[in-house]
């Protein structure tokens, strides 16, 4: 396993986000950090098991957002494996929460997915004929030469589900190209005659899905125990001030570090999510 320099980058995700991902239904994965690739990037699904209840959660968060946008006939996985590479999918970009809600572009369905600081804009989902089993690791990683080949080999066709989007990213060539979140005078028009309804249980939908991804991530951890053994160890080297800094500094990379593998949601306050829960509470069109 090595870091930086991605040849062929690797993402470990919670289950069932991995599964939604590489089946197309998920478009965009949610971190607190920025995307430090574009291009394909392999997805690992963790060794935890999903409750059941945190299953339904999300299935129930994209069937409400799908019928924002007039689907309703959803093909969730079968099994959510875990402890396996299971696909790959693009990233094609990377945006703010804000950016994306007021990406008017798109429809308000994918919009309705940005409930985190950094949004990865994902396409073209593959999934692995068969998953294998590997060992994962936290953040952005390559995998190991010889898992990739025999990953690359055994990968389906790119997903042609009607769940796909192709993300209207701007032309770089073109310094009047339109950046996400920018309205163009054609789109304002036509939304102006448009009303966005946000229901009751969409409103439950998007509650449940982050409510789920924070229980999910929260689950086994105990910060203050670790906290403690690392002051333990500073004072038995004699209240040695610069020793005790770096380890309070580890202990808080470690947090972080946990907070980086949850795929939606963070537990923190979130305005851009505030603004949409707000809006939905009212009825009313998100404020940009």
């Amino acid at each position: 396993m090595r870091r930086g320099n991605y040849t062929n980058p690797c993402l470990t995700m919670h289950q069932p986000w991995a599964s939604l991902l590489v089946h197309g239904i998920k478009r965009i994965e949610g971190r607190s950090w920025p995307a430090p690739i574009r291009g394909r990037l392999w997805i690992h699904a963790a060794s935890k098991v999903p409750d059941e209840s945190t299953i339904k959660a999300m299935e129930e968060f994209y069937q409400e957002i799908y019928a924002v946008d007039g689907i309703t006939d959803i093909q969730f996985p079968q099994h959510y494996p875990v402890s396996r590479l299971i696909g790959c999918v693009e990233v094609v970009g990377c945006v703010s929460c804000d950016e994306l809600q007021n990406w008017r572009a798109l429809s308000q369905g994918v919009r309705l997915e940005g409930q985190t600081n950094f949004c990865w804009l994902c396409e073209q989902p593959q999934k692995l004929i068969i998953p294998f089993e590997m060992r994962g690791y936290q953040g952005v990683y390559n995998l190991e030469n010889k898992i990739h080949v025999a990953a690359a080999r055994g990968l389906t066709p790119p997903s042609q589900s009607p769940y796909a989007v192709k993300f209207p990213l701007p032309d770089p060539k073109d310094p009047f190209s339109l950046k996400p979140g920018s309205i163009s005078f054609t789109i304002q028009e036509k939304k102006a005659v448009e009303t966005e309804q946000v229901t009751t249980t969409l409103t439950a939908a998007i509650a449940g899905a982050r409510a789920a991804a924070t229980q999910f991530s929260n689950k086994g951890q105990s910060p203050h125990p670790q906290t403690n053994n690392y002051i333990t160890r500073s004072k038995s080297k004699g209240e040695d001030g610069t020793k005790l800094t770096v380890e309070s500094d580890k202990t808080s990379a470690a947090a972080k570090r946990e907070e980086r593998n949850t795929s939606v949601g963070v537990t923190r306050f979130d305005p851009g999510a505030a603004r949409i829960m707000a809006a939905a509470i009212r009825n009313l069109k998100p404020s940009s």
